[in-house]
């Protein structure tokens, strides 16, 4: 696809301030000063200001696209500081999207970022979108992006879409009427617990800026007219073999293509409905799980203590006497637990323990338990077992 019509009209003039500071952009074949004005005048949103968000807003900023709109409902963390390059050491603990946007302030002062700390949901995201010329989604999880993919579609935007796990990355832009969607790509969501999210599987840091630069590079030749975009096309990227594939996508006439919102993603998705995310699976703290330990190893006590972490991350911290069995094993049934034995389970810090605790209670499991804080718990209690991660 090329000699596309340009996505945004152009403002009214560029300031001699903004024309120096554009200067090697604005003499590109295709740019030019009407370009820039484009870029000026565009309205980006940027869903999720974390390993993805954070190379697309640095440069989207530094390209000078008007107003910026980031959606994330998140803290910085240290762990993040890895890959989110936008972020620094003092905001750990604060918004990501106040983060982000001090960072631009820093960078562009000419460009407006709009904040909304919100998780997105049916209620709000069409609202939202309707702000806006085009959304980059970077956020990890299934339920979200089957929700961003179905918004723009609904609105007309295009999406840029992108995707990291450990070494590898896929980008690829949506435009419902003009090409295929995420739903052409996917037409249905993997078992939940399948794919490993980047906290449980890793990421090469420097895989954010490979896929970010491509997603901002994308919206740039969108807003601008100039280019061909990756429309129907999918890049798929080997870090390790430094390798990039394109693979060609068509709509699938027999996809379905939204006209209205679905009342609930995470249940599409495979993931508890509303209100079962709240069953309550009994939990036991780590003193407690320590003398459970004594008595087992003194034949008192009979249970099976399951780690449903990563491979990798036991490697880091692990519980002693703790049996690793991923969190998708056991979701999609590759693995089968006892049913007649106590089971206690165990993540980094509850989350997936807790969720795979609910699939086991709602197939029949009754003496199932959780460990509250997980293994970093269990190190910051003065166990031995590693280093809190």
């Amino acid at each position: 696809m090329t000699g596309f019509s340009p996505l945004v009209s152009p403002a009214a003039d560029l300031s001699q301030v903004e024309i120096e500071r554009y200067s090697r952009q604005i003499i590109l074949p295709g740019v030019g000063l009407e370009g820039q004005k484009r870029l000026k005048n565009a309205r980006v949103l940027i869903v999720g200001a974390g390993g993805l968000g954070a190379p697309t807003i640095m440069y989207l900023a530094a390209a000078g696209v008007g107003t910026l709109g980031i959606i994330d409902d998140d803290t910085v963390d240290s762990s993040n500081l890895q890959r989110q390059v936008i972020h620094r050491e003092e905001a750990v603990g604060t918004l990501k999207v106040e983060s982000a946007e001090s960072f631009v302030a820093g960078l562009n002062p000419h460009v407006k970022t709009v904040t909304h700390a919100v998780r997105l949901d049916a209620s709000n995201i069409l609202e939202i979108f309707r702000g806006y010329d085009v959304v980059l989604d970077g956020t990890d999880n299934f339920a979200t992006r089957y929700l961003v993919n179905d918004a723009a579609a609904i609105v007309g935007i295009p999406l840029i879409w992108g995707s990291i796990l450990r070494f590898d990355g896929q980008v690829s832009v949506f435009w419902n009427g003009v090409g295929p969607t995420y739903r052409d790509l996917y037409p249905e969501a993997p078992p939940a617990g399948l794919v490993p999210s980047c906290a449980e599987a890793g990421v090469f840091g420097v895989l954010c800026a490979h896929i970010g630069s491509v997603m901002a590079s994308e919206a740039i030749k969108l807003i601008t007219g100039i280019g061909k975009p990756l429309i129907g096309r999918v890049l798929i990227l080997d870090a390790l073999e430094t390798s990039w594939t394109e693979v060609t996508l068509e709509k699938d006439p027999e996809t379905l293509q939204p006209t209205e919102l679905l009342e609930d993603y995470p249940a599409f998705c495979g993931m508890p409905a509303k209100g079962e995310e709240h069953v309550t699976v009994p939990e036991i703290d780590v003193h407690e799980l320590k003398e459970l330990l004594k008595a087992r190893e003194a034949n008192n006590e009979h249970f099976e203590l399951i780690d449903v972490r990563e491979v990798g991350e036991a490697g880091i911290a692990r519980i002693p006497g703790a049996t690793l069995i991923p969190r998708a094993d056991i979701l999609s049934g590759d693995v089968t637990l006892p049913q007649d034995k106590r089971i206690i389970l165990h993540c980094k810090s509850g989350g997936r323990s807790a969720e795979v605790g609910r699939y086991l209670l709602a197939n029949g499991y009754e003496n199932i338990q959780h460990v509250r804080g997980g293994v970093n718990a269990w190190i910051d209690s003065g166990q031995p077992g590693g280093s809190k991660y």
